[in-house]
């Protein structure tokens, strides 16, 4: 593996699509794969998958490629998903309690300790025996716990006023899941998880793979 750098927000946007495609390979697959091949699959440019992977792995060798379980250690480790991040989550509604229980987390690393939410009703523990807490422990848990991600999951209105309730916990690192901007000060990185706009796109896409139909049925 190369030695950790920083790199860009669309590149770490990007390994997520190559490490899931090399780890679903089928089993009888060659142990190298190429960038090129790796291009190829994916649809994306050459150059561009070429320039991705050189940045976390110097495992490639030309006319043979990169062994692929070393190529998908070395993204592993570069993403952080052999080194497990506790995180709490605040809103404990249909999502965040999806959220909660979603055992599928383990493997890129990321452990939600507990969920937190204002509604006394709430409080207890979710199905996946996870603990629900009242927002007034937020601090305390956080401090005790040392945990540096947070997940908001509440309606619009109270997203802001939930990260800033984890910013002010030491929290450093924001999922956010509400379909509004959040403020927050440089230091602290705020990942927008926007559904609409993700419909938007598809929606889009949809669209213009129909028209060419409805142009040869007119």
């Amino acid at each position: 593996m190369v030695q950790k750098k920083e790199i860009s927000k669309s590149v770490l946007k990007r390994l997520p699509g190559y490490l899931a495609y090399l780890k679903n390979m089928p089993e009888d697959s060659p142990p190298h794969i190429s960038a090129t091949a790796l291009a190829n699959a994916l649809g994306m440019g050459e150059v561009q998958v070429r320039k991705d992977l050189a940045l976390v792995s110097d495992g490639g060798r030309p006319k043979i490629g990169y062994l692929r379980e070393g190529l998908i250690e070395d993204i592993e480790q570069f993403l952080g998903y052999d080194n497990t991040t506790d995180a709490v989550l605040v809103g404990a509604g249909r999502l965040g309690c999806a959220l909660l229980g979603y055992s599928g987390f383990e493997e890129y690393g990321l452990n939600i300790l507990a969920a937190f939410d204002s509604d006394p009703d709430k409080v207890g523990t979710d199905e996946s025996g996870k603990p629900i807490l009242h927002i007034g422990k937020l601090q305390s848990f956080c401090k005790s716990h040392k945990v540096l991600m947070g997940i908001v999951t509440v309606p619009a209105a109270h997203a802001q006023a939930a990260a800033d309730q984890l910013m002010e916990c030491g929290i450093k690192a924001i999922w956010n899941f509400a379909p509004v901007h959040l403020d927050a000060p440089p230091h602290i990185l705020v990942q927008n998880q926007n559904m609409a706009t993700s419909l938007a796109v598809l929606s889009v896409h949809l669209q213009a793979q129909m028209k060419p139909k409805k142009e040869l049925e007119q």
